[in-house]
This record gives C-alpha cells, structure tokens and sequence, in this order.
C-alpha cells in the first residue's frame, strides 16, 4: 500500500533543497540467479540516485511482477518480499521525482499490458517533449493511453492514473499497431517508439521474456553492460555492477537498444549518436567508484581540486571538505596547494534516511542535524573549505557561521564547479532560475553573503578538462546556457505538466490566450527567458 510521500532529503541543511539526484536504473537476465536479489543490491549500490521510492520488477518467462513502493530500498524490500520475485529477468528502479509528483502512482517500475503480453520499465533521465508523448497515447487506438491530464485519483477498480513521462514511454511502446492493426511486440514497437522520445533517457525495460536497455542520442545519462557468469546486467552505474560481482562490457552507446534473451544479446541502433553526457555527473552525482566515458568519477574530482588550486590560491593552514561531496576536490585542492587537509567536520550518515521531519526547535538548528565542527581542529585555523556546487547559498551560509562560531580564524570558500545559473532539464532537480544564487549576484556579492573571508569557483574550461572528455562531448548547459537539444516552449517544461486539466495546461508564449507558467522543479518557466 502507498505510504504517502515520504520525501527524503539528503541535503545537508534539511530546510534547502540543493540538486537532486537523477534516478538509478538496473536490470538483469540471469536464468538460475536470484534476480531479484542481485537488483536488490544493484539498487542498494544506487540509492544515492534517487530517495524517494524504489521498485523491482521479475519476470518468469508467462508472467511479470512487479513491487514498489515509497521510500528507501532497505525500506521497500525485505526477505519476504524479495523471496516472492522468482524469475530469470528482472528490472529495478530508485527515484527521484523530475516529471510527475513523488506519490505511489508514480514509482517505477511502470507496468502496461501489451498486445502479446506486458511490459514493465524504468527510466532514469527526464524527458522535455512530455506534452507531445502525451497527445500520442491519446491517439492510440483502443483506448490504450493512461487518463492523462488529471490529478491522479483512484478510480473505479481502484487503479490510479500515473502522472510522469515514464508512463507514457511505456504506454507507447505497449500500444503500437501494425497491419491491419495487428499489435506489435515490444521489440517490434521500440524502433518506431524511441526515435519519437526527446530529452535525457536511460531506459532499462522487459517483457515476459527479454531484457531491454536503450540511451537517448545523447547519451546524457550513463548506463553501462555487465557479463554475469550466467547472465548480462545494465545498470546506472558501473558501480552497481562491481556490487553484484559483474564484470564491465561497455557503455551502452548513446542512440543505442540492446536486448538480452536466451537467443543472447543483440543490439539496434535506433538513432544516430550525438554524445552530450552531463558534466554535473562528474562533479556530484555519480558515486566516486563509478566510471563514466572510461573516466573515473573520483579522479575527475581529485583533479577538480587541483586546478582550483591553481585557479584560486589563498593563504591558509587547513584544506577541509563539506561532507561527503567535496571530499575528493579538498584532497585534490589540498594536494596542489600544498596546504594541509584535514577533517574538520564530521557527518552524521543516517539524519535523512527517516521519514521523521525534525520539530520546529530542531529544524532552527539547521545544518548542525547533518555536520558538526571539530572545535579543537578548527579553532584559530585560517579555512579553505571545499564543496562541489552552491545553489542557493544557505547550506554555505550556515556552514561559515558555524564554523566561525567554533573558532576559526578565517574561512575561504572554494567550489569545484562553476556557478549554476541555468535549470536542468534532464534529470536533475535544482531550484527555479529565480532561486539560484548565482544568477543575481557576481561572485564577490554571492561571499559576502555567505559570510566568507572569499569566494572562487573553478573555470569552466578547467573543470571541463579535468573529466580528460572533451566538452563538445559534455553537457553543461546548467552553468552557461547552452542546452544540447532545442527544447520546447517553457510552458510545456514543467514538472507538473501531466497534473493540470487539459484544458487548463499552460499554452504556449505565442497562443492565444496564453498566460504563465508557476516556475516549479527542473521545468522552470523562465529557464529561456534569459534577463
């Protein structure tokens, strides 16, 4: 049963909410393995990817399960549970919420009925023409399209209408028809159904008897394949395959579909590959023990590090890290400069992973919930203090005050990306254009409210660099603009755009009639209306 929203925060101040996480994908086919509990730990291996709810699907060759729920993947699945999920396939999904609110209805895997079967399909990335899909599934013959353009509400047999891209993806691909209306099988359908599909996808689905994998274009999203000694598994993450003892075969290309049955693997090109992978992977999101394009997340961050020495020296006599994020820019920061590193805070792992809101008296303590000084390291001590992005500014706000407050002499903040100005559209959740520090304030105004002795982020070109693949290759667009897609009318960006009525979505700038748009979650409405 739905327990609700259960949004958890990982952000270091509980009271912001810093860049959200794109969600984690896995799959695996595997006849005589435990699939279920081997996507168990992949997930388990990318929980960092997305909070908000988890989901398994097993197939046994007739038939597909599927189990969700909200929460964390230790919250969602026990032996119980993972013991009734027998099968040779299976597809696993952690999530964060881009399109579509954080609600039971929306929690992956999603699950449709086919000409020839069913079909079951995570997906991690964030999809920007949402509106046209959703006009598609309207036109599938007999019905087949969810009741998009409502507010999620039980209906008579008590099934909910989804609300999120991921639906219509598979709604799409479960109602496509050939000759004389003949249905086609999913294999059939995806050629047609993909090309059609804009944005940052990594999908990862099945049908009773075959495992699917497929990238956008671009590529913006990792996903990689991994041998089994009986069996293939993609996942995320590279990470998540060292997890479940697979070995790495290769990324899936980007414009690629790959499938996985007893017949063994095949692939299809579906589009041709144009590789824009996100840049904020290396920075963030990906786990350090992950490597994306052959790069190794945690050497890109060391390097980070290093050239923002270069970059932004200061005198001082300890290089620490804010918890867990900056850690390897501060060693790499630490190693260039010279200067000593050293733990000045320590973290408290488990604050966020409870469904428990903290009391108004607690929530006034803020950041000292997730990160404490080290009074006796820090007191007299002139700081650089590194982390790997600033969205709003109050997590670093309270940081230096409390930092202050422990003694230190001096505190210089220095991030190991550049400023972010610009939301994501494909797969991250940073705040509104309006709420982002750094679209109002020059570098200089954005340290003097912090409260910071200064303030420097690294170049563009030097954090570029330092993930050794070129940039025509990376997409930055969340620091300079320059998205890797031409993208719609803002009006038709936002989150919630399958929860209005129809009749009441926002119309495009130039219709008639046309009115804003609330500027909420990646799909902000001023995102393209550059000042």
């Amino acid at each position: 049963m739905p327990r609700g929203d259960g949004r958890l925060s990982h952000d270091l101040d509980p009271g912001e909410q810093g860049p959200r996480d794109a969600c984690g994908v896995f799959g695996v086919w595997a006849p005589g393995e435990e699939v279920a509990k081997l996507t168990f730990f992949g997930l388990y291996a990318l929980q960092h990817r997305g909070q908000e709810s988890a989901g398994i699907a097993v197939s046994d060759g007739s038939k597909i399960l599927v189990f969700k729920d909200m929460g964390l993947v230790s919250q969602v699945f026990d032996e119980s549970s993972l013991g009734s999920l027998t099968g040779h396939i299976a597809v696993g999904h952690a999530r964060y919420s881009t399109t579509g609110a954080s609600t039971w209805e929306n929690a992956q895997p999603t699950f449709r009925a086919t000409g020839h079967g069913s079909i079951a399909l995570g997906h991690n990335g964030n999809l920007v023409n949402t509106a046209e899909l959703a006009d598609l599934v309207a036109a599938l013959p007999g019905g087949r399209g969810p009741r998009q353009g409502a507010p999620p509400r039980r209906q008579g047999g008590g099934s909910v209408a989804a609300t999120n891209d991921t639906d219509l993806v598979t709604a799409l691909l479960a109602g496509q028809t050939g000759d004389e209306g003949r249905p086609l099988t999913v294999e059939e359908a995806a050629p047609l159904v993909l090309p059609r599909v804009r944005g940052a996808f990594s999908f990862v689905f099945m049908d009773e008897t075959t495992l699917y994998a497929a990238r956008d274009p671009q590529g913006i999203r990792p996903l990689v394949l991994g041998r089994l000694e009986r069996g293939w598994v993609v996942a995320s993450e590279t990470a998540a395959l060292d997890i479940v003892g697979a070995s790495l075969v290769r990324e899936i290309e980007p414009g690629e579909m790959i499938a996985v049955d007893e017949r063994g693997l095949r692939t299809l090109r579906f589009a041709e590959a144009a590789p824009r992978t996100c840049v904020f992977e290396y920075v963030y999101l990906a786990r350090p023990d992950t490597d994306i394009s052959g790069r190794n997340v945690y050497l890109s961050r060391v390097e980070m590090g290093r050239r923002l020495a270069a970059e932004a020296p200061v005198d001082a006599d300890l290089v620490i890290p804010t918890p867990e994020s900056g850690t390897p820019a501060a060693i790499g920061y630490a190693e260039a400069s010279g200067i000593p590193y050293g733990s000045g805070l320590v973290k408290n792992a488990y604050v966020g992973r409870t469904f428990i809101q903290p009391s108004q008296t607690i929530r006034q303590l803020g950041i000292r919930l997730k990160l404490n000084p080290l009074k006796e390291v820090i007191r007299g001590k002139r700081l650089v203090v590194v982390d790997d992005s600033i969205v709003r500014g109050n997590t670093q706000r309270a940081l230096v005050r409390m930092l202050r407050e422990a003694g230190a002499a001096e505190v210089h903040v220095r991030i190991s990306s550049p400023p972010i100005k610009w939301p994501c559209f494909f797969g991250i959740d940073f705040a509104t254009r309006a709420e982002l520090i750094a679209n109002g304030l020059s570098v200089e105004e954005i340290g003097t409210s912090l409260g910071a002795d200064s303030l420097s982020y690294i170049s563009l070109d030097a954090m570029v660099e330092a993930t050794t693949i070129p940039k025509s290759s990376l997409c930055h667009a969340c620091f300079d603009g320059v998205y890797p897609m031409e993208l719609p009318d803002p009006a038709v960006l936002g989150k919630d755009v399958l929860e209005q009525p129809r009749d009441e979505r926002p119309k495009p700038a130039d219709a008639p009639e046309a009115r804003p748009l609330l500027a909420t979650g990646p799909g902000a409405a001023d995102a393209l209306r550059r000042p």
